[in-house]
């Protein structure tokens, strides 16, 4: 039986931690037409309850690699979202998007979003990645997930820098030589710098 919004917005509110009912919510969703579910996801964006907006952003996640308007507007709307939950939900559709697009492919989207001046977009695409290294393309290129995260070592924004610094880490345990040289290369004169080099080399 088909649920209304309030019956959706119902059930997820439950969730109080974590995030796996609302994630089964929008797995069940996912057969919808194309057309119903973006309807859905954008009234469940424009509640005030957190857990419907996350639920949106699963839902705006399924259909952004076959629809750049829901890309752009995961980018440029849920990012500006004040709750950092739904800035989970934004990383994990951000690596979905990722995944079913192909991450060599998705090689100029990543990029991009690192470079955005909007700090929960860098955020989104650095810590949607983890384990960078265990995705396709990555694991067999781990120097170039190693060089577009430490891209970011000195970024103004500390989320920022600890999703790159505890990325790195990741990727240390598989790949210490090449987290290593990039760590030496990094200037420490800045406190910023040494925040992230304590995070990425805490294994080495």
């Amino acid at each position: 039986m088909e649920q209304t919004i309030e019956q959706l917005i119902t059930r997820v509110q439950k969730t109080q931690h974590g995030f796996t009912d609302i994630k089964n919510t929008a797995d069940e969703l996912a057969p919808l037409a194309d057309a119903k579910k973006l309807r859905l996801a954008k009234d469940l964006f424009a509640s005030e309850i957190h857990q419907a907006r996350m639920l949106a952003v699963f839902l705006l996640g399924q259909l952004a690699p076959k629809d750049e308007e829901q890309l752009t507007f995961l980018r440029t709307r849920v990012s500006h979202d004040g709750d950092w939950r739904v800035q989970e939900i934004l990383a994990q559709a951000f690596d979905y998007y990722c995944a079913q697009t192909g991450y060599e492919h998705a090689l100029p989207i990543i990029k991009s979003w690192l470079a955005d001046p909007v700090a929960n977009v860098r955020r989104a695409a650095s810590e949607g990645l983890r384990i960078w290294t265990s995705k396709p393309y990555f694991r067999d290129h781990p120097d170039s997930a190693v060089q577009l995260l430490g891209a970011l070592h000195a970024d103004e924004s500390e989320y920022v820098r600890k999703s790159v610094g505890n990325a790195l880490r990741d990727i240390s345990r598989k790949h210490a030589e090449l987290v290593r040289a990039a760590l030496e290369t990094w200037d420490l004169s800045s406190k910023q710098t040494v925040q992230t080099y304590k995070l990425a080399g805490k294994f080495l």
